[in-house]
């Protein structure tokens, strides 16, 4: 459960900064799709 409960808190700090960089156009689009494949797999 503890392990989980960390795991959502990251997720939710990931998306948090993933949504920032998009707002402010800081990475590429293929920086983008680079680290959703690395979320996916963090949740998977």
């Amino acid at each position: 459960m503890n392990k989980f409960m960390t795991s959502m808190i990251a997720f939710g700090a990931g998306i948090a900064a993933y949504n920032l960089v998009q707002r402010n156009n800081l990475m590429s689009a293929r920086n983008m799709k680079k680290i959703q494949k690395n979320i996916k797999r963090a949740i998977t």
